[in-house]
């Protein structure tokens, strides 16, 4: 009897801690949109907060060391003309993000390797094609420079990064406004909730509804849908008495769930959080004060409640940091980046060890940032697992490759629109005779070599200015 009320688990006794004052980060004017995302994104090298703005929309990007207070002239990220609403780190390339605003347009940006020095409103790439804001971005999770946006006109795009091109365009699968979209953990299936209250398991490269739920949660409030490593979706919710509820579906058959947890009547959007290696789900309310975690298992009831983490302050946002930007040493297997009115403050979750050594059964393999596929091959309809690290030595960045766009030429581009049919899927590209590449060649090695030079130039003169620092130093 004793076993089953007692159930045994590593993660029992996992325990939340915020950081000192002095590791927080100060100073931050947090956006106020009313927007249900994390307004936060973090990875192994920066953390990216998206802030007010007057007169457009603008994130701030600080290396994860920028701790303290933030000086109110900082550089920022700031292209868009409308507030922004969502960003992601790019997975296989940490200076990459992309965000997506009120303006209607997603733009890539290139992070320099050191953060910001001034700020920068020129994105690599402008994706143009949503008629309302876009409200979501997620960045595909084995394939390179594939991304998925999601706007208010109830359209899923995904585009190409590396041409600038949308692939894929879901139109008709969503009556109402799209709440979340979450891919599958090789980057074949997406699903999604809407404002219709359900829940959809999508093909998008076949452009056709797998699975389906209607009412997933009877309640009207927003619901989140995310994907599990074993390809059961994990849904957050309402109940029509307003109750908060976290239910267990599988893809296989959804008329009923595999399971539902009750948990409390706050108002605040439950976003849910997963590490696919522990099979531990963090939700975070927007506005609450806690993050509660749960273990997923197996076997009924497969949602096992673990502990919360409580505090006074609610969250306006929160982050969450890859396994591979976590501390192995200290048994770190979460942390968040909680957002309050005017700061980041980092929270870390770890299992306590008496042990130094290294816990293999805490750090199983674990996603690395190296791509499975090319976007050109997952268009043309393969997949790829991701590509695992050992965390056994802490994660070593490896050099980032330089995020190229290769855009056809704008005016061919124009004068050729108004003939070729107007689904982006039919797109393909024509040979071109070899002059033409010839040509574009010959181009390319011109701006390679003007590059070099301005490269050079910019070395002599950074060799210049550290002569001059070392003599006023001396």
């Amino acid at each position: 009897m004793s076993q089953r009320v007692v159930r045994q688990s590593k993660f029992r006794h996992v325990f939340g801690q915020a950081v000192k004052n002095d590791q927080c980060y100060d100073d931050i004017r947090v956006s106020r949109v009313t927007w249900d995302s994390a307004f936060c994104a973090v990875n192994p090298k920066f953390v990216a907060i998206i802030i007010e703005a007057s007169g457009g929309g603008a994130f701030l990007v600080l290396p994860l060391h920028k701790t303290g207070r933030i000086d109110k002239s900082y550089p920022t990220v700031c292209g868009h003309t409308g507030p922004v609403l969502d960003i992601d780190w790019c997975p296989h390339n940490d200076q990459v993000i992309a965000s997506g605003s009120e303006d209607c347009s997603v733009m890539v940006w290139q992070i320099p390797e050191n953060g910001l020095v001034t700020s920068m409103s020129e994105p690599v790439v402008v994706l143009e094609g949503h008629s309302k804001r876009v409200g979501i971005i997620t960045w595909h999770p084995t394939a390179r420079n594939v991304l998925l946006s999601a706007g208010c006109d109830n359209q899923i795009f995904i585009w190409n990064v590396g041409t600038g091109e949308a692939m894929i365009t879901l139109e008709d699968m969503h009556p109402d406004v799209i709440y979340n979209v979450c891919w599958n953990r090789n980057g074949s299936l997406i699903c999604t909730a809407c404002k219709d209250k359900s829940i959809r398991v999508i093909d998008p490269r076949k452009e056709m509804i797998v699975a389906e739920k209607e009412k997933a949660h009877e309640g009207a409030r927003p619901m989140r849908a995310i994907f599990l490593a074993d390809g059961n979706v994990l849904t957050t919710g309402f109940s029509r008495m307003s109750e908060r509820q976290l239910a267990l579906w599988n893809i296989q058959s959804m008329d009923e769930p595999m399971t539902v947890n009750e948990m409390d009547t706050s108002n605040g959007v439950l976003l849910p959080f997963y590490d696919p290696d522990t099979n531990v789900v963090y939700l975070c309310g927007k506005g609450d004060s806690s993050i509660r975690y749960f273990e997923i298992t197996d076997e009924a009831p497969y949602v096992h409640y673990l502990n919360t983490f409580a505090t006074k302050e609610p969250q306006r946002g929160m982050g969450y940091m890859t396994k591979r930007g976590l501390d192995v040493n200290k048994c770190e297997i979460a942390r968040f980046y909680k957002l309050h009115e005017r700061k980041c403050e980092p929270i870390v979750m770890t299992v306590p060890r008496k042990s130094d050594l290294f816990q293999d059964d805490l750090y199983p393999d674990t996603a690395g940032p190296d791509p499975a596929l090319e976007a050109e091959e997952w268009f043309e309809g393969k997949n790829g697992d991701p590509i695992l690290i050992s965390l056994k030595n802490g994660y070593v960045p490896g050099k980032n490759r330089e995020f190229k766009v290769v855009k056809k030429n704008i005016l061919d581009c124009k004068a050729t629109k108004n003939t070729e049919n107007s689904s982006p899927a039919n797109k393909s590209a024509s040979p071109t005779p070899s002059i033409k590449s010839e040509a574009k060649l010959e181009e390319i090695l011109k701006e390679i070599k003007s590059l070099k030079d301005l490269v050079s130039s910019q070395e002599k003169r950074i060799i210049k200015l550290e002569e001059q620092m070392s003599k006023i130093a001396i």
